[in-house]
């Protein structure tokens, strides 16, 4: 666990001390698109912040090769050079695309071709563990095909989320974090080393995220864009399809007797071999009611329209914090939901805690111009706006003001600096645009 950590540690260093000189390269070299009616931000913020996130992954995969114990991944393991060949793929077309914005269908094509390369070099699923059947092995082809899929599916749901700052870094940070005590889990306590790929994988992506995030919250100074969140899926991608199609769920079998009866036996080990599928379940359902959406209505799949969750947060009447707070909540608790009902699907009090988790949840969406009190030891921890502080110097300063007046007047100071415009989605300079979707331009 130490050494997973020093590596989460080295990750998260080098991305946040790199994020502030690619910032200046990017405005440099002219990556910085102009501020449109219809854009978040109010200042033109620069893109290529995948830039610090790649050299964070690199760092993270060099100081993981030469510490003691994760050593072993790469000397029995083929996987994290078939992670970084790919996600070098990946990054490049996204590096390419922040500065000229190439084709939609060539990205589509790079995703496909940076999935092959991976499965090239071993990285890909060679059964799937399915409940009350068993173990199923899968052909080559069969293999190829599903993980070039989930590769290509991680990245874009990835990307469509990616509309408001600190959105996408936050949510795969939380579904790693996940991720990687579920990995980890398999790994100490069932030992199997075919687990130990995707938890170094996980700690990696975790670092990569918690670095460039400090950069990236309401206000953004930087955007990942394509080269960020293009990378940032392909790497969940990668630990997904490590933790499912290599690690066989047969060594992990605790009862005796046929395979059915340990299967039925078994529900808590299996259900996290889907995990993958559930840690990404908000940007996964964002992206098929999007395509759902825009084919109803007669539009391509990768139309630019005002949709997304994230923007329906906005027209509800949510701040942009508040916006990405819930979207954070949501996907922790549908992914530390699934890690703990894994961990023991029997009690009953991990189903109501996930219940009365939900019903909160519904009551935030319903309450947009709610404003938490913070406890005065915290103060420091949190955003201004969040103290009493605050609070009790604008209500003495407008002391000879109404009663009335004053307590709008106080709420409209408070909203002012979180109200912002919807979006539409795929526009350039908000968060990178959608993955394989073209950038929407306006004449000038």
């Amino acid at each position: 666990m130490r050494e997973y950590l020093l590596t989460l540690c080295i990750t998260a260093a080098v991305t946040y001390l790199l994020t502030g000189p690619v910032r200046k390269f990017a405005i440099v070299a002219g990556a910085m698109p102009e501020i449109r009616a219809r854009d978040v931000h109010r200042e033109p913020t620069p893109r290529l912040g995948g830039i610090a996130m790649f050299f964070g992954l690199c760092a993270g995969l060099l100081v993981a090769d030469h510490l003691t114990n994760l050593n072993e991944v790469f000397e029995k393991s083929n996987e994290p050079r078939a992670l970084l060949s790919g996600a070098a793929l990946i990054w490049l077309i996204g590096v390419l695309d922040d500065k000229f914005e190439i084709d939609a269908l060539i990205k589509l094509g790079g995703q496909m071709i940076a999935a092959g390369v991976m499965v090239m070099q071993g990285l890909t699923i060679l059964w799937l563990p399915i409940p009350t059947v068993g173990t199923v092995a899968l052909t080559q082809w069969q293999g190829t095909l599903l993980t070039v899929a989930l590769v290509v599916i991680t990245i874009n749901a990835v990307n469509f989320v990616d509309g408001l700052d600190g959105l996408a870094a936050g949510m795969v940070c939380i579904a790693a974090a996940a991720f990687f005590m579920y990995a980890y889990r398999i790994w100490y306590s069932y030992g199997i080393e075919a687990a130990a790929p995707a938890t170094l994988f996980a700690a990696i992506l975790m670092g990569m995220c918690l670095g460039f995030l400090p950069h990236n919250m309401h206000p953004a100074r930087i955007f990942m864009g394509d080269s960020g969140s293009m990378l940032i899926g392909l790497v969940l991608a990668a630990g997904a399809i490590s933790v499912t199609g290599q690690v066989d769920p047969d060594v992990m079998k605790l009862f005796s007797g046929s395979e059915r009866s340990a299967v039925h036996q078994m529900v808590p080990v299996y259900i996290p071999l889907v995990m993958p599928l559930t840690i990404i379940a908000i940007p996964a359902a964002d992206l098929i009611l999007a395509i759902v959406r825009r084919t109803w209505r007669g539009q391509s799949p990768f139309a630019a329209d005002r949709g997304h969750l994230h923007h329906r947060l906005l027209e509800v009447g949510h701040s942009h914090s508040r916006a990405v707070l819930i979207m954070y909540f949501w996907s922790a608790l549908i992914a530390f939901g699934a890690l703990a009902y894994s961990v023991n699907s029997a009690s009953m009090w991990i189903v109501l805690g996930i219940v009365f988790l939900s019903a909160m949840g519904l009551a935030l969406l319903l309450l947009p111009r709610f404003t938490p009190r913070t406890p005065r030891w915290a103060e420091h921890f949190v955003p201004p706006r969040y103290r009493r502080r605050r609070r009790a110097a604008a209500a003495a300063s407008a002391e000879s003001v109404p009663a009335v007046e004053q307590a709008a007047s106080v709420e409209e100071a408070e909203d002012m600096e979180e109200t912002r415009t919807p979006v539409v989605a795929g526009v350039s300079g908000v968060n990178g645009a959608t993955a394989v979707g073209p950038r929407s331009r306006l004449p000038r």
